[in-house]
């Protein structure tokens, strides 16, 4: 069938192939280097003791049929080998089947570690990186040109995320209607980059144009995806510069970095199309039975798009075939933290020798300038940007955590840029404090150097110890 391929899209999906492997990597690295103190034996929230509570058909996951830290060291540390291979190219070294069966191999590594991951993999891009990652194995490889088919649905994936941010934005806060929300998102987004304090202090009147640019390219761009090329080139490439300027104003994991990858497969580059035989009957035959399938399990994600009780990031199904997306559906007005504290004192005073623990990336020491760390994925930091918001949100794990900085465990520490207390001597209590965190003016930052000014708003959790010490 002459019209099953599109030659001249060979080098787009090369580049988004690449791209994709290393989104790869970077999900399993940050998989191998957190797991043990978040999902491990003695973890913060242990996954043995969820796939007691789950059956496989609700998270089917190699962990269900055994579990041990070892084992998923080994799945994480298979995935990062197997997806810098394919970022090498090994794919276009074997037949077809064989390059769609290692595509397929970090699609089912990583579907096993996301569906037992519970708090610490809820976020969007785990369900994008999958659905993104199951498609990809049937692009085939140099044997044969990209089927229409599958550009198809990786266009209909882009508009997906793209669409559905842009409905959740405009049914959502209504800062995003009077084009405001940038007056405090740069200060309120989860992770802040190095960037994000000069973001915030952009004028207002240029905020606005932020923020209607963005429905824009939210709302009415992602329809010229599906116009012959060079209108959904076009599109793409805006896509790709939006995307870019979110990078560069916050560290939003991989979230940013995929959605380019997605673009990519839609730009067709200036190159002349290769030589390849025709698609082998089998291979047609997977393609378009996998496609209609994915086509079919869409009208779930419509109809949450049409729907006015639209919500963001939900998976409707085990798999993660096929998914709905988006992001900042309201937008925080003041920012929170919470501080972790300790002390050696034999007695919790308040006006004691508390010292703070550091964290890598959330905000803590007001002189403390923000890191880049996306794509790279700090979950722990994450996750205490929720705990600011409600205490609720932290109510599986948090106590958990204060145990193991009271133990001075080791694995737990990794995850923190500093510990104020050495190794061999852990702190006889713990305290957690609620701070209201702003971004400090030009002339503060002159003047103190701090980045932030924080004020104290109550106590968080109050001075606790190990049952037992005394």
């Amino acid at each position: 069938m002459e019209w099953f391929t599109a030659p001249e899209y060979g080098t787009a999906r090369l580049v988004f192939q690449r791209g994709l492997a290393v989104m790869y990597v970077v999900a399993f690295l940050t998989a191998a280097l957190q797991f043990r103190p978040l999902l491990g034996e003695r973890g913060l929230t242990p996954v043995p003791r969820f796939v007691e509570r789950v059956p496989f058909r609700k998270a089917p996951s190699l962990f269900q049929l055994r579990y041990s830290d070892g084992l998923f060291a080994g799945v994480a540390w298979t995935g990062c080998a197997v997806s810098a291979a394919l970022v090498a190219g090994v794919d276009s070294l074997l037949p077809l089947w064989g390059a769609m069966l290692l595509w397929l191999v970090p699609w089912v590594l990583y579907l096993s570690i996301v569906n037992v991951g519970q708090t610490w993999y809820c976020f969007g891009w785990e369900s994008l990186l999958l659905e993104t990652g199951f498609v990809a194995v049937l692009l085939g490889n140099d044997e044969v040109a990209p089927p229409v088919v599958v550009l198809f649905l990786l266009r209909w994936l882009l508009f997906r995320v793209e669409f559905g941010a842009g409905l959740i934005k405009m049914r959502g806060d209504e800062c995003w209607r009077k084009l405001t929300c940038l007056d405090h998102h740069h200060e309120t987004q989860p992770m802040p980059g190095p960037l994000s304090w000069f973001f915030h202090h952009l004028p207002r009147p240029l905020h606005r144009v932020e923020v209607a640019a963005n429905h824009v390219t939210q709302l009415v761009v992602p329809f010229l995806l599906f116009a012959p090329h060079p209108v959904s080139t076009a599109a793409a490439a805006l896509m790709i510069a939006t995307q870019l300027w979110l990078v560069l104003s916050g560290n939003f994991s991989w979230l940013n970095w995929i959605t380019i990858v997605l673009a990519l497969s839609v730009i067709r580059f200036p190159a002349d199309p290769p030589d390849v035989a025709a698609a082998p009957l089998w291979y047609e035959v997977v393609v378009l039975a996998v496609a209609a399938l994915l086509v079919f399990l869409s009208h779930r994600p419509v109809r949450n798009m049409i729907s006015r009780r639209q919500v963001m990031n939900r998976s409707f199904d085990s798999l993660h075939l096929v998914n709905t997306y988006g992001a900042f559906g309201s937008v925080s007005r003041v920012r929170y933290e919470v501080v972790v504290e300790g002390t050696a004192d034999e007695v919790a005073r308040k006006d004691g020798d508390w010292r703070a623990y550091e964290f890598k990336g959330k905000p803590g020491d007001p002189h403390r300038w923000p890191r880049q760390f996306a794509p790279y994925h700090l979950r722990l930091d994450w996750l205490m940007w929720f705990a600011a918001l409600s205490p609720s949100y932290a109510g599986p794990w948090f106590g958990t955590f204060v145990e193991r900085l009271l133990e001075n465990d080791r694995a737990t520490l990794r995850l923190l840029r500093r510990s104020p207390f050495p190794p061999d001597a852990p702190p006889r209590f713990v305290r957690a404090r609620l701070f209201r965190y702003r971004y400090t003016t030009w002339r503060e930052l002159r003047e103190t150097g701090a980045c932030w000014e924080r004020t104290y708003v109550r106590e968080y959790l109050p001075p606790t110890r190990l049952t037992g010490k005394r």
